[in-house]
């Protein structure tokens, strides 16, 4: 038997490196929201260690294995994806499986960029994507106070924790059906 809930335990770190030009600004990507940073993210994607700890966290939920596993870092392929195509991807293995995202808690680590003015589109991107109601979605952000790589500027990480439900197929069937005859 399927149990109802299922939990799950996601973690990604990236290194900063210098911009090539040595001055200005660029946008790197958290929780799928561009944000403006002295710094860029040295990945083989786009570097969201927002996204990658939720993919992370939901494959693990439902036993699946890692980011690493489905998207591999030697992959061309991968070079430079949009990581919200892995979040897709898993909340797709997610709904195959029967079960659905009930909420995600997400902590982003780092000295800078500040995360609070971006914090309500990372909360709406991520609940477009995870396809759940922003109330549902945490993200919470800290520094190691200038403890080690990170908090010397070297990086930025994130911690998330996902539980996924057994989807109800009556309560989903009856639903979608409801909402065809209300449009």
């Amino acid at each position: 038997m399927m149990p109802k809930y299922r939990v799950g335990i996601g973690y990604d770190v990236h290194r900063f490196i210098a911009l090539e030009d040595g001055m200005g600004s660029c946008e790197i990507k958290i929780c799928g929201v561009p944000v403006k940073h002295d710094m860029e993210i040295e990945a083989h994607s786009d570097g969201d260690v927002g996204i990658h700890a939720v993919v992370d966290a939901m494959l693990g939920a439902m036993a699946l294995g890692d980011i690493g596993q489905h998207f591999p870092p030697t992959d061309l392929k991968w070079k430079n994806k949009d990581s919200s195509h892995f979040l897709e991807f898993a909340v797709k293995q997610v709904r195959d499986k029967g079960y659905s995202v009930s909420n995600a808690d997400i902590i982003i680590v780092c000295e800078k960029p500040k995360i609070s003015q971006y914090r309500d589109n990372m909360k709406k991107r991520m609940s477009e994507l995870l396809q759940i109601n922003t109330n549902l979605v945490s993200i919470k952000a800290t520094t190691t106070e200038k403890l080690d790589d990170i908090g010397r500027r070297k990086g930025i990480a994130a911690y998330a924790i996902v539980q996924v439900q057994r989807i109800n197929w009556f309560y989903f069937f009856f639903n979608c059906c409801f909402q065809r005859l209300v449009r």
